[in-house]
């Protein structure tokens, strides 16, 4: 494709005719020549609004965008309703990459409930791979939102499913061939399918509906980034038995074969939740199928400690993540 905005036949074709999910509170959405979308809320109802760009993948990067805007989202408290998308082509793109992109991304509007409501598309020199930018708009109860700066003293520190999934997805998509040459096939079709796991959304409903005092998912800078925000955000300290933190031994195998951290790995697909009785919340996301576990408390005080046994070190600010030195 040219250079510019995508044509109008390749919009309507590759673009308007993939978005196939709708929601009654959504009163003007995508089309031709339009630049702004619409959304109707009840009274008693809020805004919630993130936005994210992915940058660091290319072959499943649709699945990706939506999976971490969602995401954001459910860890306030949200139901997504609706995301705008701004996507930038490399020049020389062809139009089935376009549409594959938008498939991606319909395929997981479509298990979410969350609406295509409209945005851009442009062809440009200015990026070498495809870009893509999400806007998610979701909406929550008065007195129903939650926040990362919501952790209390005394609050028990929790996550959902495992560290490491989105990172371990990415680099065994990107890197199979590296990979095979010493590990099996089906090690790493197995660490390829860890995008499976990457909606954050069931738990977050679950946690809402049961008392949860701060949420955050654990994206870029891994579970160590996302353990040091939610005790900057809010000002507490903390204790994390390093060993609780649960992770896929095929996250390790990857990882020490490029001699990565995968505590420092994006990690979508992994919610850091807050909480009065983490035990309780634990037994009740397992009991809908969702492995959760208990990996410390919050503290009074600053300090934001690792224990490993009789060693014990304290937490650092985050750092550019793991995913950057491989892909």
């Amino acid at each position: 494709m040219k250079i510019g905005k995508v044509p109008e036949s390749v919009l309507k074709r590759s673009v308007l005719r993939q978005i196939h999910t709708k929601r009654k509170e959504i009163l003007l959405g995508a089309g031709v020549g339009e630049d702004c979308a619409a959304v109707k809320l009840a009274e008693d109802e809020i805004f919630v609004v993130s936005t994210d760009p992915v940058t660091g993948a290319t072959t499943d990067i649709g699945n990706l965008a939506i999976h971490i805007t969602i995401n954001d989202l459910a860890s306030a408290g949200a139901e997504p309703v609706g995301v705008m998308l701004t996507i930038l082509l490399p020049e020389g793109a062809a139009e089935d990459d376009l549409k594959k992109i938008m498939g991606q991304m319909e395929v997981v509007c479509r298990e979410a409930n969350v609406q295509i409501m409209g945005g851009h598309t442009e062809v440009t020199r200015a990026v070498n791979q495809p870009l893509v930018n999400v806007c998610g708009i979701g909406k929550a109860k008065e007195g129903k939102l939650v926040s990362t700066a919501g952790a209390k003293p005394g609050d028990d520190i929790l996550v959902s499913k495992w560290i490491g999934l989105e990172g371990t997805s990415i680099i065994a998509k990107e890197k199979e061939e590296e990979l095979s040459c010493r590990f099996p096939l089906s090690l790493i079709k197995t660490a390829q399918g860890f995008d499976q796991y990457l909606s954050v959304l069931p738990e977050s409903v679950k946690a809402v509906k049961l008392g949860v005092n701060a949420m955050h998912d654990v994206t870029e800078g891994g579970i160590f980034g996302a353990l040091w925000e939610l005790a900057e955000s809010s000002g507490v300290g903390l204790e994390i038995d390093l060993k609780k933190i649960p992770v896929k031994q095929e996250t390790i195998e990857v990882c020490e074969f490029f001699g990565i951290n995968p505590y420092e790995l994006v990690s979508s697909g992994c919610m850091l939740m807050t909480s009065s009785d983490g035990n309780m919340l634990v037994r009740e996301l397992e009991k809908d199928g969702i492995h959760a576990v208990v990996i410390g408390k919050a503290v009074d005080g600053n300090e934001r400690v690792l224990l490993n046994e009789e060693e014990r070190r304290f937490l650092e600010p985050p750092k550019t993540d793991e995913l950057y030195k491989v892909v």
